[in-house]
C-alpha cells in the first residue's frame, strides 16, 4: 500500500524531471537555460490560473468546457472596457478593465452553475453551450476584430509581459520572474490552501467522492457545485485580461482549444475523472508537463502537429491509470 501511494505521489514528477533531462542532453542543454525556463513560467501561467478551477469542477466529477471561450469574451470586454474610460488614471483604468473581466467570467460561470444544479443539466451539455455562447459573443461585440489596448493605457501590457527582478542582485544571467508566473504561484498557495485546509475544500472533495452520502450528511450540494463553476469563471476573466495584455489587444480567437489543454493537464496531474481525487499541486506538475512537451517538441524540430500527438498520448494513458487505479482500490 505504502509502495503505491508513493509511485502515485512521486511517479510524475520523476516523469517530468526525466523528459526534463532528455531535452537538455538533446538541446546542447539550451532547454535548460534560464530564459526559456522563464518563458515556459510565462506561457503556462494564464492555463494555469484556469486549471485551478478546473481541478475543483473536476473534484466534484464535473467538467467545463466553455473556459477557452470565456478567456476570448472576458479579454474582449476587459480591453473595451479601457476605450469607455478613457480619461481615467492609470491605476484606476487597470483596476476597472481587471474587475471587468473578472466579474463577466464569474457571471457567466455561475450561470452554468446555476443551469447544472438547479435543472439538472448535465456539466458536458451546459458548459457546452456555454462555450458556443461566449464564442460566439466574443465575435459579435467587438465586430470580428481584435479589440486594441489604448495608447494611453498601454502600460497595461505589463500584466502580461512584465518581468521583476531581472538581474537580480547583480546576477546578469538572472531572467527575471515574469508577473504573470507571480500570479500563477500566489493562485496556487490560495487554492491549495482553499482545498486542502478548509471546510470548502473538503466538502468539494466529499462531493466528487460521495454526491448522495454528502447530501444525507447536510452537505449543500447544489451550492458547492454552483461556486465552482462560478469561481472558474472568474479565474477565466483574470486570465483572459492577463492574455490581453500579453497580446496587445482582446483578441476574440483567444484561448481557441484551452479548455481541452486545461482538461487534460488537470486530469495527468492526477484529478480523477470520476471526482473526489486530486490535487492544485498535481495539477502544477501537469500544466508544466504539457507546456514542456510542447516546448520540447519545438526545440527538437519537429512539427508543433506532434505536440496533439504527444498530448493525446500522454492524456489516454493518465486516464487508463486512473481507470485501473480505481478498479483497484474498489
Amino acid at each position: 500500500m505504502k509502495l503505491r501511494k508513493l509511485v502515485e505521489t512521486y511517479s510524475l514528477w520523476a516523469f517530468l524531471v526525466a523528459l526534463i533531462l532528455v531535452l537538455a542532453f538533446r538541446t546542447d542543454f539550451d532547454f535548460v537555460q534560464p530564459q526559456n525556463a522563464a518563458n515556459i513560467i510565462s506561457q503556462m501561467s494564464v492555463e494555469m490560473i484556469i486549471a485551478l478551477g478546473m481541478t475543483m469542477v473536476i473534484i466534484t466529477a464535473g467538467i467545463d468546457l466553455s473556459v477557452g471561450s470565456l478567456v476570448a469574451l472576458t479579454g474582449v470586454l476587459g480591453t473595451m472596457a479601457l476605450t469607455v474610460v478613457a480619461g481615467l488614471p492609470l491605476w484606476l483604468a487597470f483596476l476597472i478593465a481587471i474587475f471587468a473581466s473578472v466579474l463577466v467570467g464569474f457571471a457567466c460561470g455561475s450561470f452554468s452553475g446555476f443551469v447544472i444544479t438547479r435543472f439538472g443539466i448535465p456539466p458536458f451539455v451546459a458548459t457546452l453551450a456555454m462555450m458556443f455562447v461566449c464564442r460566439g459573443l466574443a465575435f459579435i461585440v467587438c465586430r470580428e476584430r481584435p479589440v486594441e489596448i489604448p495608447y494611453e493605457y498601454e502600460q497595461l501590457k505589463f500584466l502580461g509581459m512584465g518581468i521583476l527582478g531581472k538581474n537580480l542582485f547583480g546576477v546578469e544571467w538572472f531572467p527575471g520572474i515574469p508577473l504573470s508566473g507571480i500570479i500563477m504561484l500566489a493562485g496556487i498557495v490560495f487554492f491549495h490552501v482553499l482545498l486542502s485546509g478548509t471546510v470548502f475544500g473538503r466538502q468539494i472533495y466529499a462531493v466528487g467522492g460521495n454526491e448522495e452520502a454528502s447530501r444525507l450528511s447536510g452537505i449543500n450540494v447544489k451550492k458547492i457545485k454552483f461556486f465552482v463553476y462560478a469561481i472558474t469563471g472568474g479565474l477565466c476573466g483574470l486570465s483572459g485580461i492577463i492574455q490581453a495584455a500579453t497580446l496587445g489587444s482582446g483578441d476574440p480567437k483567444s484561448g481557441d482549444k484551452w479548455e481541452l489543454q486545461v482538461i487534460a493537464a488537470v486530469v495527468v496531474g492526477g484529478t480523477s475523472l470520476f471526482g473526489g481525487r486530486g490535487t492544485i499541486i498535481g495539477t502544477f506538475v501537469g500544466v508544466l508537463l504539457i507546456r514542456v512537451l510542447a516546448v520540447g517538441v519545438n526545440f527538437l524540430g519537429f512539427t508543433r502537429f506532434w505536440q496533439y500527438v504527444v498530448l493525446g498520448s500522454v492524456l489516454l494513458l493518465a486516464v487508463l491509470l486512473d481507470t485501473v487505479s480505481k478498479k483497484i482500490r474498489s
